[in-house]
C-alpha cells in the first residue's frame, strides 16, 4: 500500500521523469517506479490538481487524460517550474548505492561497464550516503556463470532459451522452452522472469535451479504487459489455491513478514494464528514441514494426516 509520504515523494520524481519521457507507456512508469500501475492512474489524478501557490484552473499541472484512457500513455504540460527531481536524502542515496552493489554481483560482462560508471557518479555525489551504504553487506547466492552469460545473452539477442529446471516440490525435473523478460535479484537470489511454454503464463526461475540452457533460432515474442508487479514479494499465490490455518510459534513470525496472509489472530497460548493461500498442497506440505514444528496446521485436517505422514517417512528414513 502506497502511504501519502510515498506518493508526495514520488509525485516530486514523477514529474520530472514525465518531462523527459513524453509519451511513456503507463505500464513503463510503474515498472520504473516499481508500483502497481492503479498506482501511478492514482497519481496522475492527483497531478492534475497540482500546481504552484496561488495557481488557477489553467494552471495546474495538465495532464492529458484522453492520451492516458485511449491509449495508455502519459502526456504532461504546464511542469516547467519542476524541471529536474529533488535531491537524494541520505537514506535514499545509500539505498541506491547498495542496490548497484547488489547489481553488479549479478551483471555479466555486456552490462558491468555500465553498472561501475553510475556506481561511481552515484559515490561520488551521495557524499555521507556512500560512507552510511559501506555497513551494509548484501549476499547473493552464487550461480552457475555460464547459465548467468547464456539467460543475459538470450535476453538481449531476444530469443527463446531451452532448459532444465528442478521443481523441489515434485523433486522433479522439467524441460521448458521459455521467452526470457529480465533477469532480477530477490531476497538474496538471482530469478528469470519469463513466460514458459509449458505453463502458458508467466514463471519465475531460480538460477540455481535451472539445468543446462541453449538459446534457441527462434525469436521470443513480447510479453510486457505480462510482466509481474514483485512490490508486494516474490511469493503471490494463485487465486483459488488452497489455503491452511496455521498457529506459529513465537520463532515462526517471521513468516507474517515475507509471505501474504489472509487472516492473523494473536492466541492466548503466545502462536498467532494466520490463514495463508498457496498455489497447491504439495508446497503447503514441504513449507510446514521446513519450519521444524514451529508451525502446527490447524486446518484444514487431511494437510494435517499429510504433513504428520510426511514427517513419519522423513523419520523412519533417518532411522534407516
Amino acid at each position: 500500500m502506497s502511504t501519502a509520504k510515498d506518493q508526495v515523494t514520488r509525485m516530486l520524481a514523477l514529474v520530472p521523469y514525465l518531462r523527459g519521457n513524453d509519451g511513456v507507456p503507463v505500464a513503463q512508469v510503474a515498472r520504473d517506479f516499481g508500483v502497481p500501475t492503479r498506482q501511478i492512474i492514482k497519481d496522475l489524478n492527483v497531478l492534475w490538481f497540482c500546481g504552484l501557490p496561488e495557481a488557477v484552473t489553467g494552471e495546474m499541472i495538465d495532464v492529458d487524460m484522453d492520451a492516458l484512457r485511449a491509449d495508455g500513455v502519459v502526456y504532461i504540460d504546464n511542469a516547467e517550474f519542476l524541471p529536474r527531481p529533488v535531491r537524494l536524502t541520505t537514506h535514499e542515496a545509500a539505498a541506491l548505492v547498495v542496490a548497484l552493489r547488489t547489481l553488479r554481483s549479478s551483471a555479466d560482462d555486456a552490462e558491468l561497464a555500465a553498472v561501475d560508471s553510475t556506481l561511481a557518479k552515484l559515490e561520488s555525489a551521495a557524499g555521507d550516503g556512500a560512507l552510511a551504504s559501506s555497513s551494509v553487506e548484501v549476499h547473493v547466492e552464487s550461480v552457475d556463470p555460464v547459465t548467468h552469460r547464456t539467460l543475459a545473452a538470450a535476453l538481449r539477442e531476444k530469443r527463446r532459451v531451452a532448459m532444465s529446471y528442478l521443481v523441489p516440490s515434485r523433486d522433479e525435473e522439467t524441460d521448458r522452452e521459455v521467452d526470457p523478460m529480465r533477469l532480477l535479484t530477490a531476497e538474496g537470489r538471482l530469478y528469470l522472469e519469463a513466460w514458459c511454454y509449458r505453463a502458458d503464463d508467466v514463471r519465475l526461475f531460480r538460477l540455481d535451479r535451472i539445468g543446462a540452457a541453449s538459446i534457441l533460432d527462434v525469436a521470443t515474442t513480447s510479453h510486457a504487459d505480462r510482466q509481474r508487479d514483485l512490490s508486494a514479494g516474490l511469493f503471490q499465490p494463485l487465486e483459488g489455491g488452497p489455503s491452511a490455518t496455521l498457529d506459529l510459534a513465537p520463532n515462526a513470525r517471521w513468516i507474517v513478514e515475507y509471505y501474504p496472509t489472509e487472516s492473523t489472530q494473536e492466541r492466548p497460548d503466545g502462536t498467532l494464528r494466520v490463514v495463508i493461500r498457496a498455489n497447491d498442497e504439495q508446497w503447503l506440505r514441504r513449507f510446514v514441514l521446513r519450519q521444524g514444528g514451529q508451525v502446527r496446521v490447524v486446518a484444514p485436517a487431511d494437510l494435517a494426516e499429510h504433513v504428520s505422514a510426511d514427517a513419519r517417512l522423513a523419520l523412519d528414513a533417518y532411522d534407516e
